[in-house]
């Protein structure tokens, strides 16, 4: 039987997406394999808590730079960081108690899903990453989000440190390009992302 031009269309145009979203997807494994996402959870949306949670996320980030200074890649940012989680829990603990709060604060290494997340200069597509995730009592309020390592959270000049930390130069375009390729890629992550988290809540298994 002879497939209708139409279908014949469709069928490409579906082959085309799948070829698109494989490549996508590759490239932001790739990029994620070379990086260490900061992840700090306020304890609520309350000013004060949210206040609080920058108080922390700057304490934190004191703490854990000069720890990961001497890792060359993320193996070697994580290895660091684990050996020395119970500092950065302290860290973090400290400035809860500077600012008249007592919550409890978890620190712990973790596999996270981020949505897509744009910095003032450079941007980070949906994807699984690496985290170094901060919990401040209960964990109900808005997240705050960026990267360890590389330690890119208090500088932005992403193309400055692609040498040093590995980073190729098609990587460095995907966060900082602003073209409708790259645009096009975060938004198929995106939706492949929404994608496996239905699935995840439905049962019925990862993509």
């Amino acid at each position: 039987m002879k497939l209708k031009i139409w279908e014949l269309s469709l069928i490409t145009a579906l082959v085309v997406t799948m070829l698109f979203c494989c490549v996508t997807q590759g490239s932001q494994a790739e990029l994620s394999e070379k990086l260490v996402r900061l992840h700090v959870v306020a304890n609520s949306d309350s000013d004060e808590d949210q206040a609080l949670k920058l108080k922390v996320r700057d304490a934190v980030l004191s703490e854990v730079e000069p720890i990961i200074m001497g890792a060359s890649d993320r193996e070697g940012a994580v290895s660091l960081l684990a050996e020395n989680m119970d500092a950065v829990a302290r860290a973090a603990g400290e400035a809860v108690l500077e600012n008249g709060k007592n919550y409890r604060v978890k620190a712990t290494i973790a596999q996270e899903n981020f949505p897509t997340r744009r910095y003032d200069t450079f941007s980070l597509p949906a994807g699984s990453y690496t985290s170094l995730r901060v919990v401040i009592g209960g964990g109900e309020g808005r997240n705050w989000w960026c990267v360890a390592f590389p330690p890119l959270c208090k500088s932005a000049a992403v193309e400055d440190k692609s040498e040093e930390y590995g980073l190729t130069e098609g990587e460095v375009d995907l966060i900082t390009g602003e073209t409708g390729e790259y645009k096009l890629s975060f938004k198929t992550l995106e939706i492949l992302q929404a994608i496996r988290e239905w699935f995840k809540h439905k049962n019925i298994g990862a993509l």
